[in-house]
């Protein structure tokens, strides 16, 4: 997983004002071969410009999907997750995005999303608009956890299970 500086928008297909802001890429080698290398990624933000002003997380889908009932932001074989958020005037802002790697059985009669792996990223815009990356850090159990309520009601159709490190 790499978090760099984006230097040239137009190569990653971003209007300008993204220069300066963080993209991620996260990804998957797995090395079990067709259904079992099924995987997705599911993606939480909280921003204080979000729906809850930064107190809580909001789902992040891809945006052609915003409509779809899927916790996946990305899902495939071995899928790469690519984020390059950006705000446009750059005014105070902060953003932190909660990423986690799942699978979802196909040999069950339930959608059911079991994560496997997550990490934390983000960024802050300052009062002067310059841009400052967070850490990012390794998310645990409890940080999914704290998700459940705001995943089982996004996603009804979905079931939401505890973490299991190994798919």
């Amino acid at each position: 997983m790499t978090v760099e500086q984006v230097d040239d928008p137009a190569a990653i297909g971003k209007h300008p004002s993204t220069r300066g802001f963080p993209s991620c890429t996260a990804v998957v080698d797995y090395p079990g071969p067709g259904y079992r290398a099924l995987f997705g990624w599911v993606q939480l933000v909280r921003s204080t410009d979000n729906s809850s002003a930064g107190d809580g997380f909001d789902m992040d889908p891809f945006c052609l999907f915003e409509d779809a009932p899927s916790p996946y932001a990305f899902f495939g074989v071995n899928p790469t997750l690519f984020d390059a958020p950006s705000r446009d005037p750059r005014q105070r802002l902060d953003w932190t995005a909660h990423s986690y790697l799942a699978w979802t059985p196909l040999d069950e009669t339930e959608r059911r999303v079991l994560p496997v792996a997550g990490f934390s990223w983000g960024f802050g815009v300052g009062a002067d608009g310059r841009v400052a990356p967070h850490a990012v850090r390794a998310l645990a159990p409890a940080d999914w956890a704290g998700h459940l309520p705001r995943l089982r009601a996004a996603c009804p159709g979905w079931v939401f299970d505890g973490w299991r490190p190994e798919p």
